[in-house]
């Protein structure tokens, strides 16, 4: 099996376009971990980072640990690249879910060129929310003790408004650079290139989750080993049993089986035929556990400032008790991954729209009437499948809280067995070698899932 993967990915660098495409994602990917490593001019990111890496490595959660998730480190280093590429991420949700509820932008994504005009305003929006995330980012560099629960000081210029200002602008302009790679990925590179910056972000933990896992079995310099290789051998087990299922679930759809009929349109005949309506159990993809994550950072932080200063005991509890990890922490945060399961198809899916489109093209599901009973239909299947990848969604996010808390794994290393990390690597993978294969396809060449041997020599 490892021979048949090396021999097809040898025959990409065959294929002169397809070998050309890689290089060019692999050096703008390289570009973009350069983005979160420089410095912002006037900040001592260097101090911070020392600080940081003196911290027990155990907390699986909060503010720090979401940017962390997505910008590769480039926060904690006070990079260019601070805000990562999540502004432009939640630019696009905002659009999309804004196009449910004003009809104007919903007509206008239908029309020819409204699809460019879309892109468009995520872009306006994107610069909004990055200024806007930006200063506020700029202050907690200013005061690093409510941000990192660091003493020092990391501003060195004198001018605060001038650093203040300089470091929006810098942070604005490293976002809207690493959504322009990404878009040059996704133009001229092979995958999605807004997802691969983000999984490259994730795979630059994994060095230091392998440096945990090495403490862990082997022990360091004053610090002992924690457990022993059968342990070691059952988290392998449980890595390979998480990665399965989370391809397993990602792939897996509900065919709706759809019959054409024949019809006349002015001079033209279009023949009838069968077709299938896929229906993603997981059609939410990891949207509702970020979800469910950035609306946790804030409740634990709000509740016990409201304990400390009105002296109420009830409020210091609350926010013990929504420290991740705890079991309240974990029951509410099954409860928001489950709502936003069903919110985020509830605001994509539009099974009126669906059936009103097989009507006016002459297509219906067998046994089901054309109609409201077909709009009945897609929302009561869509309704269960949706129930089954909730459950999936909610076990893989828990995963590695449970991990971190009952079997004191490291979160470093824990956040590799599930959560958002497992669930956005497995789906960029998967995506990335879907457009690989339809490359060595067209080219004569096996894909990834048969046997990987030259059937012609053309092209």
């Amino acid at each position: 099996m490892i021979k048949k993967i090396l021999s097809t990915f040898v025959n990409c660098f065959k294929i002169p376009e397809l070998k050309s495409r890689i290089l060019f994602t692999l050096l703008v990917l390289a570009i973009c971990r350069l983005v979160a490593m420089i410095p912002i001019p006037g900040l001592d990111g260097a101090a911070l980072q020392e600080f940081l890496n003196s911290l027990p490595k155990d907390e699986g959660g909060g503010l720090l640990g979401m940017y962390s998730l997505f910008t590769g480190g480039a926060l904690t280093r006070c990079a260019i690249g601070g805000l990562g590429i999540m502004p432009y991420i939640t630019a696009t949700i905002i659009i999309q879910l804004l196009q449910t509820v004003i009809p104007s932008l919903s007509k206008l994504a239908r029309e020819e060129g409204g699809r460019t005009k879309i892109v468009q305003y995520g872009r306006y929006l994107t610069v909004v929310l990055c200024l806007g995330q930006g200063f506020v980012m700029a202050l907690g560099f200013e005061n690093p003790q409510s941000l990192f629960n660091y003493d020092g000081q990391l501003v060195l210029i004198d001018s605060v408004w001038w650093y203040r200002i300089q470091t929006t602008l810098m942070l604005t302009t490293g976002t809207l650079l690493l959504m322009w790679l990404g878009e040059q990925i996704t133009d001229r590179g092979i995958g999605n290139g807004i997802s691969l910056i983000i999984t490259i972000g994730i795979l630059a933990r994994l060095p230091y989750a392998a440096q945990e896992l090495v403490q862990m079995f082997w022990g360091s310099e004053g610090v002992e080993a924690r457990f022993n290789p059968f342990h070691g051998a059952m988290l392998v087990f449980m890595l390979v049993a998480v990665v399965a299922g989370v391809i397993a679930v990602t792939q897996a759809q509900r065919k709706i089986p759809v019959q054409y009929a024949q019809r006349t349109v002015g001079r033209k005949v279009y023949q009838g035929g069968s077709s299938f309506m896929p229906l993603r159990v997981n059609t939410a993809g990891v949207m509702p556990i970020i979800f469910a994550q950035a609306i946790l950072m804030f409740p634990e932080t709000i509740f016990r400032m409201l304990g400390s200063s009105l002296g109420i005991p009830f409020f210091e509890k609350l926010a013990i008790n929504l420290q991740p990890g705890t079991v309240f922490y974990i029951i509410v945060y099954s409860a928001m991954i489950l709502f936003f399961s069903y919110f985020w198809v509830a605001a994509m899916f539009n099974e009126i729209q669906i059936s009103d489109d097989l009507k006016r093209n002459g297509g219906y599901i067998p046994g089901v009437r054309p109609g409201q009973a077909t709009t009945n239909f897609l929302h009561d299947t869509m309704s269960r499948i949706t129930f089954a990848g909730a459950i999936f969604l909610t076990v893989i996010a828990v995963i590695p809280l449970i991990m971190n808390q009952s079997m004191e794994i490291p979160f470093e290393v824990a956040s590799f067995f599930g959560g958002t990390s497992v669930l956005i690597m497995v789906g960029v993978v998967l995506d990335t070698m879907k457009q690989m294969e339809s490359h060595l396809l067209m080219r004569h060449y096996d894909g990834f899932m048969k046997k990987g041997r030259l059937k012609g020599r053309n092209g």
